[in-house]
């Protein structure tokens, strides 16, 4: 029985991993800035491109409803120690695939979180009607070591608004958008680049990048390093209790991890660009 439980869970996973969104072949430059999406195209594969969420994913249980930040340095940090079934706060930080039960929490249930739901799959009150969905291990090693940007700089360091996290630049980016300290390494702090809020709407978000929060992660209901690491879902399964994720702090970034996926994560969803 126990083999078979885990081979179970193996299946689970590799169907898991099958479900991943499957991209059209598009290309373009700048959005003209919808609700709920920011302007920059990024790529991610060698034909197709998207655009991010305009920030993290979010959910209220007692409402069932599921938002994008206002703000892309936002976080929720110690509400998600709240999370449950019918919470009135907004929480986000989600177990892996949890999109049609994001409430779930404990870690000693694994098969509550083999079968890998999409959170994009949800309404999302400010992400109009578009597609949104978690992107694939190949697509975010994709946009971390293979795409091309005008400048040559893929990502970046960065304490924004006061909060620690990574900028990522969109295809577009040229190096007369911003001077940046230390772009493209891994080990660089986040103190490196040191960026105001008007300075990040002006120069950073009105030309299309990305920052994701170091939001920290939950075990259980114990929420873990808010504010100092960043740990964010992708759709890929690695094995029975292990899915795939980007995560980042002061002097690393992995993106090529494998984490357990009764844990919380932040999820940054995409959509292709239409």
């Amino acid at each position: 029985m126990k083999a078979l439980k885990q081979f179970g869970l193996i299946a689970f996973v590799a169907m898991a991993m099958l479900s991943c969104s499957s991209l059209t072949d598009l290309t373009a430059g700048l959005n003209t800035g919808n609700p709920g999406v920011e302007k920059g195209a990024f790529s991610v594969s060698a034909n197709t491109k998207v655009f991010f969420a305009k920030g993290n994913l979010q959910y209220q249980a007692s409402t069932n409803t599921w938002r994008f930040a206002e703000n892309q340095w936002d976080y929720m940090g110690d509400a998600n120690s709240r999370i449950s079934d019918d919470n009135e706060d907004w929480i986000d930080l989600f177990g892996w695939g949890t999109g049609n039960a994001p409430f779930k929490y404990k870690n000693h249930y694994w098969e509550d979180y083999t079968s890998f739901n999409d959170w994009g799959k949800n309404t999302i009150i400010n992400g109009e009607d578009y597609n949104w969905f978690t992107l694939s291990q190949d697509e975010w090693n994709y946009i971390f070591e293979t795409r091309k940007t005008s400048s040559g700089i893929l990502y970046a360091k960065a304490i924004v608004n006061g909060v620690n996290g990574l900028i990522l630049l969109p295809d577009s980016w040229s190096t007369f958008g911003y001077p940046l300290n230390e772009p493209n390494k891994e080990d660089a702090s986040f103190g490196s680049n040191r960026i105001l809020q008007k300075v990040w709407t002006e120069k950073f978000e009105a030309n299309g990048a990305i920052f994701l929060p170091a939001a920290g992660y939950r075990n259980e209901k114990d929420v873990i390093k808010a504010g100092t690491s960043g740990y964010y879902w992708k759709c890929t399964g690695s094995g029975p209790v292990n899915s795939r994720s980007v995560i980042f702090g002061d002097g690393f970034v992995y993106w090529d991890q494998r984490e357990n996926i009764h844990q919380g994560f932040s999820v940054r969803l995409a959509r292709t660009i239409e």
